[in-house]
Order: structure tokens, then C-alpha cells, then sequence
């Protein structure tokens, strides 16, 4: 059974029985988007499995010694009519038949039914076997939306990018990309910078991991390759906007820097004539000009050519490379984000109907998909009543509308009536936005403007409801100490208390709304 002939066969008949395998499980009706996912990275592990047998094959036939002498062996001498090593092979065969029926290796036939297993057939099973779900985080939701907090808050603490973006915003500068280079806004100072630069690889590879785990049967890294060939065309030939070299660079590659305005003597490089010509009287430059004279080395003639030597900057080299990576990883991740585009208006709608939530809806919807089983895969049997449950699942969304506890929009006569178009920035709260006015007034007495107010350090009372700018509160606040109204600021001896919900009170404020029935 160790003939090169048979292992062949053999390989050929595992791309066979794989690709069948790939039919089935590409062949069947669209379910839910976690099953869909599951099949998508089934079917990539069956195609990894092709593409390794196909390369042992390729080895196998390009091994033509060895395939020469296994039909040489079995083959009998025109002179002589002797069979007898194809029959004791022959033989061999049977009996290697008759014991192992299945032509196949040992576990292969279960290795195949591993792939065609459907998933959510027992919810236990399902649960311990899902090793999908545990390539995504809780935000990501099974790779329906994007995880962009964390690279939100780096793109917050960079220099020079002005008014700070919330998490909504900042979803939007990256959906500018289908329409151009993303954040081409930022000013080339800020794009140019070391931070930029960690923030910018730091995006592109959370989008290339994230697009490699939605899209398993999509070839990202050839996409990625492909791109990468373009901007190296592009870049040679100066043609990557928002990135051209500044005046002084431009300078320096027509020859201004290396027309001849060096100091040997001080070992260091002057941009401008009248720059070179009033060092030449500094007590720094004839110290130099005399210690080289000591040494036997040859004065420098201040009105000669440049040094033919000139030492190459590192700090300069660094920064082209640096502006280079930059402007490499900016044009990468446009690609990414053009493809992306979906995606992230399907996480820009979760997120503005996560802020018409309360905390306790939000905790209740948690527990309701971590108790949701897995759908199983439809039967034939039960494809009229599947397709009318698809077209019931297809939500007509034009308007954008934030979805309610059913999980479909909210009537458009209740989304003006809460204002949930309106946005409410509070300086603050770092200029958070809240969508929906009883939203930004249930705000004022919710932990994160609570937190706010102790960082400026004020209380958070009544006096100070409606402030929103960190300007308007401290004026204030000096207006009421002005008045005597020092009782308010006695800080450090009130007493807070919280709610279930988080939210924090002082003692007179929760006694008052308890009274209410409002806690």
C-alpha cells in the first residue's frame, strides 16, 4: 500500500469525496447569520484541505524517477511473460480490501462528517463545539458589528486633531473613506507623527483581523498584497494626496541643501546662506575652526563647496520612514473600510439604538441572547414556511430608525416625539452626545456627568442642571460663592448614594426623589 500509484489514487480520491463535502455544505439554504458563519469557516477548512492535497499530488507527479521505477517494477520484460510482482501485489491489495472496506484512512470519514454536522441540534453540544464565538468579542456580536473603542479613544488622544469626535462621529470619519483617503481631514503635522503612526497600524490590523474572521472565503491577504503593489507605484511617482513633502523638503531635493553651505568645522549643516555667514563669527565656530587647525586637519574654506562627505541625518531618514508607514497603513486601511462599508452602518445603527436603552434593557437583552438557542439548519421538508419566516426577518429600515424591544424601528411619530434625531453635546461629560431630549435630561443625574462635575470639582445639585460647557459652570459656580451660597460646595462632608441603575445622588436629592416614586 506504500506504491506512489496508489497513494495517488488515494489522494485524488480524498479532493473528491472534500469537494462533494464543500457542495453540501455551500448548497445549503441561508439560515441565521451565526450558522451561515459557521458554514463560511467549515467550508475555508475544507479548502485549506483540498489545497494541501493538491500540492502533495503536484509533488507526487513531479517525482517522475520514482513513478518510473513503480511501472517499471510492475511492468514484465517483452521477453518474458512474468507477472508474478503485479499479482503479489494484487494480492496485497485484496486482502488490504477485505479487512479495511473503506478506502479511505482511519478517522477520515469522521473528519468529513465533523464539517457536515449541523450546528444547534442540541443546545449543549452546540455551546461546548461553537469555537466561532469565541473569535469575536461581546461588542462584535458574532462579527456583526465592529469593536471601535479602543481605537476610538487612541485617535481622541492624539495632537492637533481638534474638536475631539464622539463615538458616533468618529464612526462617520471612518465611513468618509468610501469617498476618500480616511481622515484626510487631519493636517499633515498630525498625520506626520509617531502616535498617528501607532494609531494608524493598530486600525489596519483590527480591520484585517476582523474582515479574515467575517469573510473566511474571501482572499483578504491577495486584496492587501494587490493594494500594497499600488501604493509603492503611487508613492514612487508622488501620486498619494495629502502627503507631498513640505517646502523645505522639496528645497532639499532640488539641491539647495547640497549646494555647498557645510561647516566642517562645527560638523553640522546650515539651510541658508545668511544663516552660514553669521555662525561664522560665533565664539562656537572659532573654538571649532581652532581645535581642527591643532589637529593638522585642513580648514574648512566657509566660501567653497559643499564637504563631499555629508553625513546622512538619522533623525531625517526616520521621519520619511515614518511618513511613509503612515501614508503605507492610511492607504491599506481605505481599502479595508471600502469593503467594510455595510458594516459599519449596521454598528452605527446598533449604537444609536443602544442609547434609546436604558441600563436595565440593556442587561435584559445580554441575558436574552446568551439564553437565545442556536437555530437549526431548515430541513427540506419545511422550506415554504422557512422562506416565509426570511421575508418576516427582513426589517424595512429606510429612515434609520432606532429599533425598540421587539427588535423593529420604533413608529416615526415616536422618534420626533423623543427627539432622538436631535443631538445634546455635554462639554462635561467630555463632550459626550446624547440623542433625544428626555436622554440628556435623565443625564445630568447619571454617573458619568456626576464624575464630571467631581473632576471640576463641583457638586452636582439642582443649581447646575442645564449646564452643559465647562465655562458656563465655573461662572457659576463663582457666582454663587459670590452670593454666599458656600453651603452647596461643602463637597467633601455630603453624602452620596446610588441607585440600582448606577446613577449617583446626594442625600437630599435621593430622599426627594424616593419620596417621589421616581427610585
Amino acid at each position: 500500500m506504500d506504491s506512489i500509484l496508489e497513494i495517488q489514487r488515494q489522494r485524488h480520491e480524498e479532493v473528491e469525496r472534500f469537494e462533494r463535502a464543500l457542495y453540501t455544505l455551500l448548497s445549503r439554504p441561508l439560515s441565521s447569520h451565526e450558522v451561515n458563519l459557521q458554514n463560511e469557516h467549515k467550508a475555508s477548512e475544507i479548502l485549506d484541505r483540498i489545497s494541501s492535497r493538491f500540492v502533495e499530488l503536484d509533488s507526487l507527479y513531479q517525482d517522475e524517477d520514482a513513478r518510473k521505477a513503480e511501472l517499471d517494477t510492475l511492468s514484465a520484460p517483452a521477453q518474458h511473460n512474468n507477472l508474478d510482482e503485479f499479482y503479489s501485489r494484487l494480492v496485497k491489495i485484496q486482502e488490504h480490501y477485505n479487512k479495511y472496506p473503506d478506502s479511505m484512512p482511519v478517522g477520515f470519514d469522521l473528519e468529513i462528517a465533523s464539517f457536515l454536522d449541523e450546528p444547534g441540534q442540541e443546545e449543549e453540544d452546540y455551546e461546548e463545539e461553537d469555537s466561532i464565538a469565541l473569535l469575536f468579542s461581546g461588542e462584535e456580536g458574532y462579527g456583526k458589528y465592529l469593536d471601535l473603542y479602543a481605537n476610538h479613544t487612541a485617535y481622541n488622544n492624539l495632537k492637533n486633531i481638534g474638536k475631539r469626535p464622539a463615538y458616533l462621529q468618529y464612526l462617520d470619519l471612518l465611513l468618509a473613506a468610501y469617498t476618500g483617503p480616511v481622515h484626510s481631514d487631519l493636517p499633515r503635522e498630525t498625520r506626520c507623527t509617531k502616535d498617528f503612526e501607532s494609531y494608524i497600524k493598530s486600525l489596519h490590523s483590527y480591520l484585517l483581523s476582523f474582515t479574515k474572521r467575517t469573510q473566511p472565503l474571501v482572499d483578504v491577504d491577495s486584496r492587501q498584497r494587490n493594494a500594497a503593489m499600488e501604493f509603492d507605484k503611487k508613492w514612487e511617482a508622488h501620486e498619494i494626496p495629502g502627503w507631498e513633502d513640505p517646502p523645505d523638503s522639496k528645497s532639499q531635493a532640488n539641491g539647495t541643501e547640497s549646494s555647498g553651505i557645510w561647516c566642517s568645522a562645527c560638523q553640522k549643516h546650515y539651510s541658508k546662506q545668511t544663516v552660514y555667514d553669521a555662525h561664522l563669527t560665533s565664539k562656537k565656530h572659532i573654538k571649532a575652526v581652532a581645535k581642527q587647525a591643532s589637529s593638522g586637519e585642513p580648514p574648512a574654506n566657509p566660501n567653497g563647496p559643499t564637504h563631499p562627505e555629508v553625513p546622512i541625518n538619522p533623525t531625517q531618514s526616520s521621519t520619511k520612514l515614518r511618513i511613509r508607514n503612515s501614508a503605507y497603513y492610511t492607504y491599506l486601511t481605505t481599502d479595508l473600510l471600502s469593503s467594510l462599508v455595510p458594516i459599519l452602518n449596521e454598528t452605527k445603527s446598533n449604537v444609536e439604538r443602544r442609547f434609546s436603552l436604558t441600563a436595565r434593557e440593556r442587561e435584559q437583552e445580554l441575558l436574552d441572547q446568551a439564553k437565545k438557542p442556536a437555530a437549526p439548519p431548515p430541513t427540506a421538508a419545511a422550506d415554504g414556511a422557512t422562506e416565509e419566516d426570511e421575508e418576516e426577518e427582513r426589517i424595512y429600515n429606510p429612515l434609520k430608525l432606532p429599533l425598540g424591544w421587539d427588535g423593529k424601528p420604533i413608529p416615526y411619530w415616536l422618534y420626533k416625539l423623543h427627539g432622538l434625531g436631535v443631538e445634546y453635546r455635554c462639554e462635561i461629560c467630555s463632550d459626550h452626545v446624547y440623542m433625544g431630549r428626555k436622554n440628556f435630561d435623565r443625564h445630568f443625574q447619571e454617573s458619568r456627568h456626576a464624575f464630571g462635575m467631581r473632576a471640576l470639582g463641583l457638586p452636582n445639585t439642582k443649581h447646575f442642571h442645564e449646564i452643559t460647557r465647562i465655562e458656563d459652570a465655573l461662572a457659576l459656580a463663582e457666582k454663587l460663592k459670590q452670593e454666599g451660597r458656600h453651603e452647596i460646595f461643602e463637597q467633601e462632608t455630603m453624602e452620596e448614594l446610588e441607585d440600582d441603575e448606577g446613577n449617583v445622588y446626594n442625600r437630599k436629592t435621593y430622599d426627594d426623589l424616593k419620596k417621589q416614586g421616581l427610585i
